[in-house]
């Protein structure tokens, strides 16, 4: 793939998918953590909502992890049919609880509140309950949703509430969930959330399946080992048919990744446009795109490889490269030891493939990037660049 090719091709700042890496992973996934004989592998659909990715996603044998009603509707858009999708509810309306139930579609209920209120609406109906095993791990603290300080879930030592709803409206509960947090590296945490949630599993005899949640992490810096699946899942699948032996009969287990499938395959292409020395001697590189097109540095304080392809021999120097938007946050990196960077050289920004473009807004009123799928030779536009006259259009003037 020539990154230098295709950002002239098509201006910049751009985000280019490599389809081929998404592939290799997803591939990964079924041959490591999917070996259980009855696997389902949900696309959390958060991560990357390109629909052109969803739809190669959907057809490499994945159904969809879905956070908002939208996303249900997407992913319906997108060829998943509604028993492979999850709704996994947060603070949702009681319009979003009735659509959900109009498009045949699963809800993963996390609070007692709305549990409550889909009994009263719906009883008799499946449900799935999301329980927090008070055990967290993710990439960054903002990114940790179990355990005791999270928003997310219903405590697993509120089961006999859980119990006295489905009761009283005769709800059958048919799976149950968990999700410890996002871009963990390590598999300790999620073995021992897996013991604890595979324990409250005991307590529901209708259940048809286990969503152990996602969260996989990649290696975004060098000091970043890759994470273990191969390791992890012969752990997993131990635990999970012990348990199946032990529970009776065999049920599905689900995974939701959603970094782990695209993260690697994006690209964030970006121009120089500024060279700028302070006093002090700190060079810095402004860019023509901004934190408002990748945030994650801004709000996690992320590492991204940044790649010069324009001067790839160059001499090392050591550069702040920030973006174009009026803000003291809108870094990418600080301190960042790279080839010679010339004003006019294209920059490439890795690991962009999740969270990325998801994630961008129009802040300060620019333009996104434009998208675009590699595919072998073949590169295809996949989202447009939109024009001034587009963005003024939505206000109705």
């Amino acid at each position: 793939m020539n990154i230098e090719k295709i950002a002239e091709q098509f201006g910049t700042p751009l985000y280019v998918y490599d389809l081929e890496i998404i592939q290799a992973r997803i591939d990964e996934l079924f041959k490591t953590i999917g070996t259980y004989k009855n696997t389902q592998f949900l696309y959390a659909i958060k991560a990357n909502f390109n629909p052109h990715i969803v739809r190669e996603i959907i057809t490499r044998g994945c159904g969809i992890d879905a956070v908002s009603i939208d996303e249900v509707r997407l992913g319906l858009f997108c060829g998943a049919k509604a028993e492979n999708i999850l709704f996994t509810e947060n603070n949702i309306t009681d319009d979003e609880m009735h659509e959900s139930m109009r498009l045949g579609v699963l809800l993963n209920i996390g609070s007692l509140s709305r549990l409550e209120k889909f009994g009263m609406a719906y009883p008799g109906s499946p449900v799935c309950i999301r329980f927090n095993p008070n055990i967290g791990a993710g990439s960054h603290t903002t990114n940790i949703t179990g355990g005791p300080d999270s928003k997310f879930e219903i405590s697993f030592a509120e089961v006999d509430a859980v119990l006295i709803i489905a009761k009283k409206y005769n709800l059958k509960i048919i799976g149950i969930h968990e999700h410890i947090g996002s871009g963990w590296l390590q598999i300790t945490e999620p073995l021992l959330a897996l013991n604890t949630t595979l324990r409250l599993a005991h307590t529901f005899p209708d259940l048809e399946f286990v969503d152990v949640g996602g969260g996989f992490g990649v290696p975004y810096s060098p000091d970043q080992n890759r994470l273990d699946l191969k390791t992890l899942g012969e752990k997993i699948q131990t635990r999970f048919t012990n348990f199946c032996t032990a529970y009776g009969r065999d049920i599905q287990l689900r995974f939701e990744p959603g970094r782990y499938i695209v993260a690697e395959s994006g690209h964030l292409l970006t121009r120089v446009n500024t060279l700028k020395q302070s006093p002090e001697g700190k060079i810095f590189v402004g860019t023509d795109t901004g934190m408002n097109h990748l945030v994650r540095v801004a709000m996690y304080d992320s590492y991204h490889p940044i790649v010069n392809v324009s001067n790839s021999e160059g001499h090392t120097k050591t550069y702040d490269i920030v973006g174009n938007i009026c803000e003291c946050a809108d870094f990418f990196a600080r301190s960042r030891e790279m080839n010679e960077i010339r004003e006019g050289d294209i920059l490439d920004i890795q690991i962009a493939g999740a969270y990325g473009m998801a994630m961008a807004s129009h802040y300060q009123f620019r333009d996104l990037p434009a998208e675009v799928l590699v595919d072998g030779d073949d590169v295809k536009v996949i989202r447009r660049r939109e024009s001034f006259e587009e963005r003024i259009k939505i206000f109705n003037i």
